[in-house]
Parts: structure tokens; sequence; C-alpha cells
């Protein structure tokens, strides 16, 4: 068996199947012909953590394309969000609030945050604002979750977590697909991610791309990236070999046989300093604006915004004390990291969170602001590359609303 991978419906030539996949049990999704075998699926992004979403279809043996179980390691299945589409009166597949007192005899409400990726300096102000009792003050018994293999968006969306780590690109193609995330707050400012290669290598604009090979997982998005840069120096994209590394990391890659790959400097680029390892990094925003967009960001469900947001506004508030607290004292918030997850290198946490704390709200006037022209812009750069089949709403993709006050 065959299968067809993409994130545009039309590539599937069945037009009629939006509509009618998403109520439909898995084992007719796998079994009947006349949906076309369509499947709802994610890949996450070995870099970003982020998941994109898309569609599977089988296909006869004479179409090109990737073997079944070829593509399971590479793909995640997400059928959470699809059913939990089709509702239903008891909402199974949500995680119902709970209230617990504390020693005080004050109601705590249980709610969950799940992680994009393994916690990192992305993370801090969650970690300080569980530590510092900042979630307890707003009444809320916050637990801090791994996104386990249906990633973190399927959770936040299906309400299995209330609360969780996200992305633009991500939050952007799953509205489109009808998923229904919405981000609550920008964890950083601006794009701080980019094209890195080691020094030696002499990659230091997209024009030096060419004759290189670029090491990354495999999304549509990546492609859309490289050739987005190259335009703007007349560069020739054709001439950039891309090759799939799976789950090795930058380090072990430039090493073996790619040039140059998608990384957070906050992260990445900081673990080179102290490695010793200078590299080139190419910033996507320096080349356009429309590549500004916010990454990572905190994000939660249109059900709990609509039914629940006294809930939301107070996550977001214990949040925004916590990234707050980790702008003020970056050392201490990153030592607060360091308790909370003993596995992280402690050298790497404090360097990261020093570089990365004055970029968690830069020059907007609170932390946590969104721009309307930042979600229109990169929607509309995605739309350019027909990464995106229509428009995005950008007023339903984002809000402001649950911020607290400026603090600028």
């Amino acid at each position: 068996m065959t299968v067809i991978v993409t994130n545009r419906l039309s590539d599937l030539g069945n037009a009629s199947v939006e509509n009618s996949y998403k109520c439909t049990s898995i084992d007719t999704i796998f079994h009947n012909n006349s949906i076309g075998n369509i499947i709802f699926y994610t890949w996450r992004s070995r870099i970003t953590g982020a998941f994109s979403y898309g569609y599977i279809q089988e296909r006869g043996e004479g179409n090109k394309a990737m073997k079944w179980n070829k593509l399971v390691p590479l793909v995640l299945l997400s059928f959470t969000v699809v059913m939990a589409g089709c509702g239903s009166s008891t909402d199974k597949g949500a995680t119902q609030s709970t209230t617990q007192p504390t020693a005080t005899g004050k109601k705590l409400t249980d709610v969950k945050v799940v992680l994009d990726w393994t916690p990192n300096t992305n993370h801090t102000g969650l970690y300080v604002a569980k530590d510092q009792g900042f979630f307890e003050q707003e009444g809320l018994n916050v637990q801090i979750i791994a996104p386990g293999e249906s990633g973190a968006d399927t959770m936040i969306a299906s309400g299995a977590a209330e609360f969780g780590v996200s992305y633009q690109e991500s939050i952007t193609q799953g509205r489109i697909q009808g998923v229904p995330l919405v981000s609550i707050a920008a964890v950083i400012q601006h794009n701080t991610s980019g094209f890195a290669s080691p020094v030696a290598k002499n990659i230091k604009t997209p024009k030096d791309f060419e004759n290189k090979t670029y090491g990354g997982w495999g999304a549509p998005s990546e492609s859309a990236m490289i050739d987005s840069l190259m335009q703007t120096e007349k560069a020739d994209p054709t001439k950039v070999k891309m090759v799939n590394i799976g789950d090795a990391d930058y380090f072990t890659a430039v090493k073996r046989d790619i040039d140059f790959a998608w990384i957070y400097y906050a992260w990445t680029g900081i673990d080179a300093e102290l490695r010793g390892e200078p590299m080139n990094m190419i910033y996507l925003n320096k080349y356009s604006d429309k590549l500004d967009y916010y990454t990572p960001v905190l994000a939660t469900n249109e059900k709990m915004i609509s039914t629940k947001p006294e809930i939301v506004k107070a996550f977001v508030a214990a949040a925004a004390k916590g990234y707050q607290y980790a702008i003020a004292k970056p050392e201490e918030a990153a030592n607060i990291l360091i308790k909370a997850v003993p596995d992280l290198d402690p050298k790497l946490v404090v360097a990261s969170q020093k570089w990365l704390s004055p970029r968690y709200q830069d020059d907007a006037a609170r932390w946590g602001e969104q721009k309307k022209n930042v979600w229109e812009n990169y929607a509309n750069w995605m739309l350019e590359h027909k990464l995106l089949e229509k428009n995005l709403d950008v007023d339903a993709a984002f809000t402001n609303n649950f911020l607290p006050a400026s603090t600028k």
C-alpha cells in the first residue's frame, strides 16, 4: 500500500472529503474507499517541536508515494482533534477542571499546561510561576506536562490539557483545517530562529546556500522558507540539497552530512558558544517582516475561552508574572528551571536565560502582546508559498484580551 502525504486537501483530488472525514470512526477512515481513505495527521518539527497539519490518502501502487511502513515513524496520527471536532454531549475527549483546597482552605482549580518539547528557557516563566506560587495566587493548581506522541497542539485543542506551548505557524495551519486553537500570549516578542552553520562552511547570506546541503525534518515550510530567503538575493534554490536528518541534533549533523540547519539561537546558538564551536546565523526576520512571527506562544482552545474565561485570565496573569520575574532576574529564574528539571545542563540554562530574558518582552508595551499585522504578515507569506489553501481569520487566531495591563 502507498500513501499520499500533503497539507492541502486539493492535492488529494477529492474536494468533498473535508466535511465528511471529521466525524468518521477510525475504522471507517482506514477502510471506507468512498471517503478515499483520508487520514488527518500531524508531524513534529525536529527543531521547534511544532506540529504541522495535513492529510494522508491511500492510493494505488502506481502512484509515487511513501510506503506506509516508512511513513509511520515520520508522522504522528492525531485523531483526538478530529474526533473532538464531531462534538458530543459528554465531551469524552476533554479533561474536566476540578478544585481542591490548599492548606489555607482556599480552593484551587486543577489545570494542565503541556509543553511543546523538552523543557528549556522558552518555558522558564511557567516554571517560575509554579515555583513562586503565582499560579496558586490566581486560584490555580497547575501541572506542567510533556506532550507525548499526540503533541501539544492536539492536547490543547481537544481539551486534554487546558493550556500549552504552541507556535504561530502551527496555529495558523491548524485553524485553516478547523482546529480550534487560540494564541493567548507571545512568549518571545520577535522570531529568534534562523539558519545556522559552522563558520568554516562560509555560509553568510542565503545566496551561500547554493551547492550546500540542508538538514531538516521534511516539512513543506522548510523548502518554502529557504526559497523565500534565497529569492531576496536572486539565488537559485534548486541548487540546495535537502536531506532529512531525523532526530540528529545540529552539532552531530553538521559534522556528519549537512552544511546548515534551522535552529533557535537562544538554545542551540548559545550551546555553540559554550562548546567553542562558532556559527554563522541567518535570522529569518532580517530578510522579511513577514517572517518575524511569534514562536513560541501560549495557547488554549475556543471552548476554554467561551466557557471558562476567568480561568484563562488567571492562567495568563500568573504566566505573565513568571515571565516578568525571568526578565528582571534571569539567573534566579534559570536556577528555578534547573531545580525543576535537574537533567538540564546548568551552564547552558543560565547562559541561555541571560540571552533570552530581555527578548521575552523586548519592544512591546507588555509581555505577551501580539499584533494583528504580525499574524496577517505570516499568514500571507504562507498563502503566497502555497502552504495554506485560504485566508486565515486572524481575529479568531489570537487574542490579547487576557493579558494584564501594560508593564512598560
